[in-house]
């Protein structure tokens, strides 16, 4: 499978432009000044910096941008989760966009607060939906002016742990022959996160592996997502106990990863975008065997695409997976340098296997 081809090669590079003109912190980031042209603002319960989610996210609303003619601006709000609330009401209340568009979980209720209010804007919401239901006592229009779309994690993470297994089955990765076991970190424990963890662990058995040999820990604590001193400290302990290869799938935190990887010598997974082109560091790029991809920019650049020709749907989940290019893994020549021909094919026909409807991965929602 090559996952970075076409719109996702050029996204991919677009994300490690991102993360190198990124501060990570507060503030905003304008594009064009407006010209009548179309106005996304994306609002960020973080910072551009991860080298993953919302550099991605950035990277295809940039080439949304660049190809399809519109504006863009971006608010960064910072870790400080007090300053979230406050800072969408203030984003929507502005007048500098036409659509606004945030992810996570953590932003449904605001934005099933704030849509209402707003019935003149459109919202598009990534990787989570908004209830649109109104039971939670959010979008009391149905949010009838939101899009949502949701990514079936648990596909990108089947194929994650299957590819783990064969890996350390095969005593594949120099300097692992003598290991079994793998890792995952998750950020919080929250169904998203489960999501690839639950996949994860099914493929891994379906490849063969123990359960024994899967060990999962979360960072938590007041930055989950933000903290890759915690996500070495996971990782660390994770080679400790015997682990070939440890996947991250904690934003910023999991950057923590990478630099115990070398550390340890040995091997990593990379999350969300190709983070072995995100990656500065050289030693730690060598440590990403691959990435497993949850293309949000591709589903953002899909909807500015879709919302031009009045083709995109409000007022509804739209949810995307292996079978939509919304999820995969990286093939490139530093893939195919570490993993053997055999696991290669193997790896392909269970991505085959997932799109067809013949394997049905579970899912912790």
């Amino acid at each position: 499978m090559r996952s970075v081809k076409g719109t996702a090669l050029v996204i991919a590079s677009m994300v490690a432009l991102a993360a190198c003109g990124s501060s990570g912190g507060d503030g905003e980031k304008s594009g064009a000044q407006s010209s009548g042209k179309p106005r996304i603002k994306l609002v960020i319960n973080g910072g551009l910096g991860d080298k993953s989610f919302f550099d991605s996210a950035y990277a295809g609303l940039k080439k949304a941008q660049k190809d399809l003619g519109y504006e863009l601006k971006v608010v960064e709000l910072g870790s400080d989760r007090t300053k979230w609330e406050p800072g969408f009401e203030d984003a929507a209340a502005a007048d500098d966009y036409d659509i606004l568009a945030a992810g996570t979980f953590d932003v449904t209720d605001y934005i099933g607060k704030l849509a209402p209010e707003y019935p003149d804007k459109k919202f598009w919401v990534f990787d989570a939906p908004v209830d649109y239901t109104g039971k939670n006592g959010t979008c009391s229009n149905k949010c009838e002016n939101v899009y949502s779309v949701t990514f079936k994690q648990n596909e990108a993470g089947y194929l994650a742990g299957f590819l783990a297994e064969e890996l350390v089955a095969a005593k594949s990765l120099k300097g692992t022959e003598n290991l079994s076991k793998v890792g995952v970190i998750g950020g919080v424990k929250i169904p998203v996160i489960d999501d690839f963890i639950v996949g994860f662990k099914a493929g891994f058995k379906d490849a063969g592996g123990k359960k024994s040999d899967v060990l999962v820990q979360y960072v938590g604590g007041d930055k989950p997502f933000g903290d890759p001193a915690k996500g070495k400290e996971i990782s660390t302990a994770m080679y400790g106990q015997g682990a070939a290869l440890v996947w991250p799938v904690a934003g910023l935190s999991g950057l923590g990863t990478f630099e115990s990887a070398v550390a340890e010598k040995r091997y990593t997974f990379g999350v969300d975008s190709d983070q072995y082109q995100t990656l500065a560091d050289d030693a730690q790029k060598n440590t990403v065997v691959t990435s497993i991809l949850k293309n949000v920019g591709n589903a953002l650049y899909k909807a500015a695409q879709e919302d031009q020709s009045d083709a995109l749907k409000y007022g509804a989940v739209d949810s995307v997976g292996l079978k939509d290019d919304a999820v995969g893994y990286v093939a490139d020549d530093h893939f195919e340098e570490l993993v053997p021909e055999k696991i290669r094919t193997a790896l392909e026909k269970a991505a085959d296997e997932v799109k067809s409807g013949s394997v049905t991965v579970p899912s912790a929602f």
